[in-house]
């Protein structure tokens, strides 16, 4: 990664980007990658040696190329279109909200959630901080105070919000409407974090690339919140 002259953005190399978008789309590479530059699609800058360089936005433009060919089948010709409008301020096409809606977790006969429901999903969405508050029903205080109490974090240069934070903040949302706000939400958060550690405990990061650990591991952590919603469930009967 180099870092721009101006302003010192943070700059991807080719091969950074694929990095950041293969999760979504496996089959994406170097030369769909330079097609869309040569379409005008997307403008890496250029290091002296004609290297090209690619900015945060410019991974996410490519995303939404990406999505909209294969959620939309769009043609590159009116993908075009629409990031010519929204280069200039113009309203998209409302359709493309229709994109982000919050998913709905896997559950189990009994209601709790299954091993599936802890791998599914994750950051298979891109979506800029308007797009969530939209999608999510909450306003931008309550997004900053999401963000306040760690209920969301993201990495130092991660300019987007992903599948994950749509359902956090959706929920936070209708946690507000029933009388709880963002700042009595700080013990999920914590507690989290502990449940994560005791499963680091049991199946190491470093360990998770072997035969059958992520298996285990989405096992692991769905019996614990299979347990942890029983506890709550049965001390609500008490």
């Amino acid at each position: 990664m180099t870092t721009s002259e101006a302003g010192r953005e943070p700059l991807l190399g080719i091969s950074q980007v694929i990095a950041e978008l293969s999760g979504e789309f496996p089959d994406i590479s170097q030369s769909r990658i330079r097609y869309y530059d040569e379409q005008g699609l997307v403008e890496p800058r250029r290091t002296p040696s004609g290297y090209r360089k690619f900015s945060y936005g410019d991974v996410e433009r490519l995303r939404f190329v990406l999505r909209m060919q294969k959620d939309r089948y769009w043609p590159l010709s009116h993908i075009r279109q629409v990031l010519d409008q929204m280069d200039s301020g113009e309203v998209p096409d409302t359709e493309l909200r229709a994109t982000l809606r919050v998913p709905q977790v896997t559950l189990a006969a009994d209601g709790t959630p299954t091993p599936q429901s802890i791998t599914e999903g994750g950051g298979s969405t891109r979506m800029t901080r308007d797009e969530l508050m939209d999608a999510a029903g909450i306003d931008a205080q309550t997004l900053d105070q999401v963000e306040e109490f760690e209920l969301i974090r993201r990495r130092p240069n991660q300019r987007y919000y992903d599948t994950d934070d749509l359902v956090v903040a959706s929920l936070v949302g209708q946690l507000a409407e029933l009388g709880l706000e963002p700042r009595h939400l700080r013990g999920f958060r914590s507690a989290a974090d502990r449940e994560v550690g005791l499963l680091d405990q049991v199946v190491p990061p470093a360990t998770r690339q072997q035969s059958g650990a992520a298996a285990n591991l989405a096992e692991l952590a769905a019996l614990n919140v299979r347990l942890h919603t029983v506890l709550v469930r049965a001390g609500l009967r008490t």
